[in-house]
């Protein structure tokens, strides 16, 4: 049995749990807090799920509300609601909105809601099995060229030379993910390393498990696609974040999150190489995870994927060594991170220009940029960071990471 559970009260999800392991003691109770993640993201359809229990009392006191949404969603699952009383009117109401069953939230009959979640689990099961062999369901399973189980596409996301983005549902995961497809065939003058770069990122993310570094789920690899399937972020990425104006206080806790993500990415023997907002996503509790390791270089990898010389990476993030196509080591992380910094202070980016290798040019020759007064003690950080020479910098990500954490923390003390 596996259930997901809207409610924000530990020991009332608590109870719940006691009830449902009597009758199945393994069972998987998975904990949506809706007070700290806010409203379901409307694709959702719980449909690796045999039941969601709804709490009236637990979304800001929003549960019929909630109720009304969830029902109204076409192949959402079952939802067993928890009502204020047991009262006929709040029964029917409940019904109304789309409950599967309905219980008093404080008299819960054991025996009524375990065999009430056995049914809920049944009806689950040859509602998916109808839907499956629908047109509809047999569409939902196709991502591009590739047909895909355990997945229900929901849409588009991007699509490149290299791969195609989509939003879906993953059965398995029990949530919203990002697939990302690519083709496994080879180019026949070997040029194309588009898919030894796809297997790299998996393998890169993979061995990383930092709170600040996006999650991996799944690789899935057939005779003409491979597939991963990654953590989605319904609050989209930093350059979103920063279209409103932020605090001091704000940039140095992102900044510093950024700095503790690169940290652990250094310790696996990774290089990023194309650190910017785009590539730094917002999660639901507001916490920031880095994403695409696509040009990433992980030191312990028997292939290189880039030839010696060349320029990967977004111009106007680029330190001075790359940019340049010359070596660089975590040090030119740094340098990208002290760029989306500044960015997040001023809203404007340290250097611009009409063409790429005109901002390559003053990464490396103008002046290291001036903070405005109201950010002027945090120039400093912005200075070292912003080095032109790589052993000005902070001597590694642990380092920034400290010094931006003591900035912090000398702030929030004032």
């Amino acid at each position: 049995m596996r259930l997901l559970m809207i409610d924000h009260d530990p020991r009332y999800r608590a109870l719940i749990r006691h009830h449902v392991t009597c009758r199945w003691p393994d069972a998987d109770v998975v904990t949506y807090n809706p007070v700290r993640r806010g409203p379901m993201a409307p694709e959702f359809l719980a449909q690796g799920f045999d039941a969601v229990l709804l709490d009236h009392a637990s979304p800001q006191g929003a549960g019929f509300s909630w109720l009304e949404d969830l029902g109204a969603r076409p192949g959402f699952a079952p939802v067993v609601f928890f009502a204020p009383d047991d009262e006929i009117r709040t029964r029917e109401r409940a019904i109304e909105a789309g409950a599967f069953d309905t219980f008093s939230r404080d008299a819960i009959d054991n025996t009524r809601l375990l065999d009430a979640l056995e049914r809920a689990a049944g009806a689950h099961v040859d509602a998916l099995a109808e839907w499956r062999g629908s047109p509809e369901g047999l569409e939902a399973l196709q991502f591009g060229a590739a047909r895909l189980r355990g997945y229900r596409r929901v849409r588009e996301l991007a699509r490149g030379s290299v791969s195609e983005l989509y939003l879906a549902e993953s059965e398995e995961a029990g949530d919203l993910v990002v697939l990302k497809v690519t083709h496994t065939a080879r180019k026949a003058n070997g040029v194309d390393q588009s898919f030894d770069r796809f297997l790299q990122e998996y393998e890169i993310v993979r061995r990383l498990r930092h709170p600040n570094v996006v999650r991996i789920h799944d690789l899935g690899v057939m005779d003409e696609f491979a597939f991963i399937v990654m953590e989605y972020f319904a609050g989209g990425d930093l350059r979103k974040r920063m279209r409103s104006p932020l605090t001091l206080r704000s940039a140095l806790g992102y900044a510093l999150e950024i700095a503790r993500a690169l940290a652990a990415v250094h310790e696996a023997g990774v290089r990023h190489r194309d650190l910017k907002p785009g590539n730094v996503m917002v999660r639901d509790d507001g916490t920031l995870a880095l994403i695409d390791f696509g040009l990433a270089k992980h030191e312990a990898l028997a292939f290189e994927i880039t030839d010696t010389g060349m320029i990967f990476g977004t111009p106007h993030y680029m330190s001075p060594e790359q940019g340049h196509g010359q070596a660089a080591d975590e040090r030119s992380d740094l340098y990208s991170l002290g760029v989306v910094f500044y960015e997040m202070l001023t809203r404007t980016k340290p250097y611009d220009a009409d063409n790429p290798m005109a901002i390559i040019y003053l990464h490396a020759k103008a002046p290291v940029p001036r903070l405005p007064k109201e950010f002027a003690r945090a120039q400093p950080i912005i200075d070292r960071l912003m080095a032109k020479d790589p052993a000005a910098r902070y001597a590694s990500a642990s380092e920034a990471a400290a010094i931006l954490e003591m900035a912090l923390e000398t702030l929030e003390g004032q």
